[in-house]
């Protein structure tokens, strides 16, 4: 077999290990890929954005497969444009994608179901967004309705900080086109949550949770980030929750993309906040999580290759079984460059730790310098250093102080992965 997989980052790292797991004969090719993906893949030296080219390239090799990373490409419709060429592609369609690509339609769309998600309003405006603050009061989240690259969010602690977020998404742009429209959202208490399902538009199968932690600083303090580290097993994640997220969150919202004519077939990933009332959506995603997919893979027994080819290649999850699962933790700490998530420093020199067993470096925003062949930094998260134990304990440390051996100017880390699930001392044992 011969597969593609599209992307550069961390997430297609842990996903050509995985799928080279589950077929040592696979013949990987990866765009663009980076340096650690190179030990797995043939790396192909074209851009996620390079629809036209992606298309003659899976052509030309004969490929199999082609599993789509980042989110950007399904935005831009690579699956549409594959499917007209009669390519096998995992993930959805460019009106599916707006699930994510459109916390707008995301909204709208959960409303009308009658999934359970927060309160909201949405604003292009503003002075109108502004008139909206009083009726949510504080906290409140105002929400970027396109790809911010996992930062559009702020939670704003009074109102001025949140006219402040109005303002800088609204009127001065900070992100871009993704900040056009924005969402107010009432602010939720609970405890976030991960839940990735495989789909072929119908059936679903979850994968295990996990819980990211997307603060930079220890205690959940700082800027919001694309995710500074994840852990699973969750113990908040009982069989019982995981039933209720499926029937209550997972198959409506399948249902209703259905009924609007954007099937959705690909990897959903839900982002949960479990709440006094049950769990509730905080966004949903069209592809796999970063760092959640690092964290996932090396706990994953049964084959993702075998769903993924089946959902690709248009057929039905109806006869699968549901995934299996070693019974250890895993943790993963990301390590991230100097200055992320602002302006990250690139170009710094990378030196790893030796090899150690249960653990494994997922290189996500590196390169390779073309004159000296070291490898460097070309990302705001460098590496995703992801241990594996009987004990969640364990996990915790090994990844820590694997994380703290790697040679990288300013480089950042959290040390505290897992605290509250640490604190609870569920699963440690």
């Amino acid at each position: 077999m011969k597969a593609l997989i599209i992307g550069g980052g961390g997430r297609e790292h842990a996903l050509a290990w995985k799928l080279c797991r589950d077929d040592p004969t696979l013949e990987l090719i990866a765009a663009p890929g980076n340096p650690g993906i190179a030990k797995l893949a043939r790396c192909v030296p074209i851009g996620v954005d390079k629809l036209k080219d992606l298309v003659n390239l899976a052509e030309e090799e004969l490929v199999d497969l082609t599993v789509v990373g980042p989110e950007g490409p399904l935005e831009a419709g690579i699956v549409n444009l594959f499917q007209t060429h009669g390519l096998p592609i995992f993930g959805p369609t460019r009106e599916a994608a707006r699930i994510e690509t459109s916390k707008r339609f995301a909204k709208d769309l959960m409303v009308k179901a009658g999934i359970p998600t927060a309160r909201a309003s949405q604003h292009s405006d503003a002075r109108e967004a502004k008139a909206a603050l009083a009726s949510f009061g504080s906290p409140v989240v105002i929400k970027a309705s396109g790809l911010a690259s996992g930062k559009g969010v702020i939670v704003a602690q009074s109102a001025a900080e949140a006219e402040r977020a109005i303002d800088a998404m609204l009127s001065d742009r900070v992100f871009g086109s993704a900040g056009r429209e924005i969402l107010i959202e009432e602010f939720m208490e609970g405890e976030e949550l991960s839940l990735f399902a495989i789909t072929d538009g119908q059936q679903a199968l979850p994968l295990l949770a996990a819980q990211d932690h997307k603060r930079l600083l220890e205690g959940d303090l700082g800027p919001n980030t694309g995710g500074m580290g994840a852990y699973a097993p969750a113990s908040v994640a009982t069989p019982e929750l995981t039933s209720r997220v499926m029937s209550e969150i997972v198959r409506p919202t399948l249902a209703a993309m259905r009924d609007v004519s954007s099937t959705f077939k690909g990897l959903l990933y839900v982002g949960l906040m479990i709440t006094d009332e049950g769990p509730k959506v905080v966004e949903f995603n069209c592809r796999f999580g970063d760092p959640e997919t690092q964290t996932l893979m090396p706990l994953m027994n049964s084959s993702l290759l075998e769903l993924i080819a089946a959902v690709a290649g248009g057929g039905s999850l109806s006869r699968a079984r549901y995934p299996d699962w070693k019974p250890l933790c895993s943790v993963t700490t990301v390590v991230a460059a100097s200055g992320y998530p602002d302006k990250a420093r690139t170009g710094d020199a990378i030196q790893l730790p030796p090899p150690e067993d249960g653990v494994e470096i997922f290189q996500a925003g590196t390169a390779t310098d073309a004159s000296t062949a070291q490898l460097v930094s070309a990302g705001g998260r460098v590496l995703g250093v992801t241990a594996v134990a009987p004990t969640l304990v364990e996990a915790a440390e090994l990844s820590r102080s694997h994380a703290e051996r790697v040679s990288l100017a300013g480089k950042q880390l959290r040390r505290d992965i897992a605290w509250r699930e640490l604190n609870r001392g569920a699963r440690v044992t």
